[in-house]
């Protein structure tokens, strides 16, 4: 990572329609490749990643549906954001909320026959891990689109941006483990999965970020 501590805040307003485009395709390149590292993690069923921790706790709070809770709090999220802070909430933090579940859908009917709770401990410990580095990279590629990020990553992204001499690592560690512990004392589920998932995500998203970096660059991403 770079001396210089990374900001995440950007002014996008004088893009034209082409630069938005390659923009959004790079971004949703992201979403995908994160979406298949999420996937992977899921299917190794050692935990859940830590929002969902977070929102599983509240299902059983309000007796609503994990989905349901889990766009609510989404939109949520975008509003107080968008209310709240400039240069963050952007088109494709909406396509990051709505298209997850379904890329998740593609890569579990592509997947699950080949890695589920029945397979060995050695297959479904690779899964897990497997599925924190690509989701790290997939997270990464999204944040230098420049294009919006989901919801749930923002609260790592502005709060970054906000505390001074605290690299994004450690902030995404704690936010990580803020959803986690919330979320357990909620009703949520945690596993070994999901420590991995809060030591492992913040660190490896900053290790992928600069290389990311200069792919989207040489993309055309400005």
């Amino acid at each position: 990572m770079e001396n210089q501590k990374t900001k995440f805040a950007s002014d996008t307003s004088d893009r034209s329609l082409k630069d938005w485009a390659i923009a959004l395709i790079v971004l949703l390149i992201g979403l995908t490749v994160a979406h298949l590292g999420v996937t992977l993690f899921l299917l190794s069923e050692l935990g859940t990643d830590t929002f969902t921790v977070f929102i599983q706790g509240l299902s059983v709070v309000f007796g609503l549906t994990v989905g349901t809770v889990h766009v609510i709090v989404l939109c949520i999220l975008m509003v107080v954001m968008l209310l709240t802070t400039k240069g963050y909430v952007k088109p494709g933090t909406v396509v990051c909320a709505f298209c997850g579940g379904p890329i998740i859908d593609f890569f579990t009917w592509l997947f699950g026959n080949y890695i589920n709770g029945d397979s060995s401990m050695v297959i479904r410990a690779v899964s897990m891990v497997a599925g924190c580095v690509i989701l790290s990279a997939g997270m990464s590629i999204v944040i230098n689109s420049n294009a919006g990020t989901g919801p749930n990553d923002l609260v790592a992204v502005i709060l970054s941006d906000k505390i001074e001499n605290v690299e994004f690592r450690w902030v995404r560690v704690g936010c990580d483990l803020f959803f986690v512990v919330l979320g357990f004392f909620l009703g949520g589920t945690v596993g070994i999965g999901t420590i991995v998932a809060v030591c492992l995500t913040g660190p490896l998203v900053q290790f992928w970020l600069p290389v990311t970096r200069k792919l989207t660059a040489a993309a055309g991403v400005r």
